[in-house]
């Protein structure tokens, strides 16, 4: 498989009143079509090194090349429509707006791109919503939808540039079973159609599904 996601000695610090060192040397690759969990007690530095993979943290020491560009050193404009562009966000929490519908809520990104006009965003975030099997919903305010459907809108709307990698921080952490194996099911069809999949977990259940688990521990990924 090919090299998709590679990072080189990366470093991060949290700056306060004292300065504290949270990710030692970190390198890692991740190829095409790969299903990647990150675990490790809380405090182990996943979700920040997730941050820094998915470019949203730009503060640290180390390279990050994706899709053979080196994200590194990338000024703000050209950073955002590179993760636009390539990459796609789910989150424990949905971060849907509610007074907007579900439709809306998936087309934003879309429109930010401003790759496509309207119609053709709303065809295709409509699409995106069927694929959830949340179509019938698409036009209710997000608001009024329950967790697990609001969490299905939220990876529709992650998908909705046909991103590269899909970038998940806890993405089932508020969901019960049965939306956790839904979730799970709509993240194995997006890899076995090329996506590469890189998630932040708690759940060993939901990672061992996947290809590869990396274990991270005190800010170091262990060996």
């Amino acid at each position: 498989m090919q090299e998709l996601l590679k990072a080189e000695k990366l470093n991060k610090y949290f700056h306060g009143p004292d300065t504290v060192q949270v990710l030692y040397d970190i390198s890692l690759s991740i190829c095409e079509s790969e299903f990647v969990a990150i675990m490790g007690k809380s405090g182990c530095g996943k979700s920040t090194l997730l941050y820094l993979l998915s470019t949203l943290d730009t503060e640290y020491e180390g390279t990050i090349d994706i899709n053979g560009t080196r994200v590194t050193g990338l000024n703000e404009n050209a950073m955002a429509r590179f993760r636009n562009e390539y990459i796609g966000f789910v989150f424990q929490f949905h971060y849907l707006l509610p007074e907007f519908t579900a439709i809306e809520n998936v087309m934003l990104p879309a429109l930010k791109l401003g790759n496509f006009d309207h119609e053709a965003v709303e065809k295709n975030a409509l699409e995106k919503l069927r694929r959830m099997d949340m179509h019938q919903h698409a036009y209710k305010l997000s608001g009024k939808l329950s967790g697990g459907q609001q969490q299905r809108v939220a990876i529709a709307r992650a998908l909705i540039n046909d991103p590269t990698i899909i970038m998940a921080d806890e993405p089932t952490g508020n969901l019960d079973s049965v939306n956790t194996d839904v979730v799970f099911n709509i993240f194995s069809q997006l890899v076995q159609e090329g996506n590469t999949i890189i998630t932040v977990t708690h759940d060993h259940d939901f990672a061992r599904k996947g290809n590869r688990i990396i274990e991270m521990a005190d800010g170091r990924i262990k060996t």
